[in-house]
C-alpha cells in the first residue's frame, strides 16, 4: 500500500464541498487522515472569497496516474469543477495529488512531490499535521523545516469544523 496525501481546496462554498471531497475520497481509498482546515485568502486575487485548504493522507495501491485521473478529476467534476485558462479562477473544489509514496516524478501531467509544497504554507502545515517525520522526497528536506520557515500569519484554523468533519467522516468510513 502507498502512502499518499492529497491537498484540498475551495473557495465557493467551501465547507460544503471540501466535505463532499473527503466524502467521495473515503469512498474510494483508504482514509488515514485528515489535517486541520485552514481558511486562507485566495493566492494573488484578494477580491475573491477565502479558501478553505487541508490535506488528506490515503493509503492506495492505486498507481499516481490513477489517482489523479481516475480518483481526484471525477471528484473535481462531479462537484462542478470547470477548469479555465485562468489557474487562479475561484473554484468549487480542488484536489491535488502532492506527495505519493518516496516517489519523485514529473510525467504524465504529474509533478512529485508537489514543488508548492516548498512555498505554500497551506500545504506545508497540514502536512506537517500528519506525518511530522516526512522527508521530502527529491529535496530531502524535512517538512517540519519547511513549515517553520514559511508564513502563517494569513492562516485561520477552523478547529470546530475540522473536528466536526473528522467525526462525521469516522462514523461513516473508519480510520485510523
Amino acid at each position: 500500500m502507498a502512502r499518499a496525501f492529497i491537498g484540498i481546496g475551495s473557495n465557493i462554498e467551501p465547507a460544503k464541498n471540501v466535505r463532499a471531497a473527503i466524502h467521495s475520497l473515503a469512498q474510494q481509498a483508504r482514509l488515514v487522515g485528515i489535517s486541520t482546515v485552514y481558511c486562507t485568502g485566495a493566492l494573488d486575487r484578494p477580491e475573491q472569497p477565502p479558501y478553505f485548504n487541508c490535506v488528506v493522507e490515503i493509503e492506495t495501491e492505486v498507481p499516481p496516474a490513477e489517482v489523479k485521473h481516475g480518483i481526484l478529476r471525477p471528484i473535481e467534476h462531479s462537484l462542478g469543477r470547470r477548469r479555465s485558462e485562468d489557474k487562479y479562477a475561484p473554484r468549487t473544489i480542488d484536489l491535488d495529488l502532492i506527495v505519493y509514496d518516496d516517489l519523485t516524478m514529473d510525467a504524465a501531467g504529474i509533478t512529485l512531490p508537489d514543488p508548492d509544497i516548498l512555498v505554500r504554507p497551506f500545504l506545508a502545515v497540514p502536512l506537517f499535521e500528519l506525518a511530522p517525520d516526512l522527508v521530502l522526497p527529491g529535496y530531502g528536506l524535512c517538512i517540519g523545516d519547511i513549515a517553520a520557515k514559511l508564513p502563517q500569519d494569513g492562516m485561520q484554523p477552523l478547529q470546530d469544523y475540522s473536528t466536526l468533519l473528522r467525526e462525521e467522516v469516522r462514523r461513516c468510513f473508519p480510520f485510523r
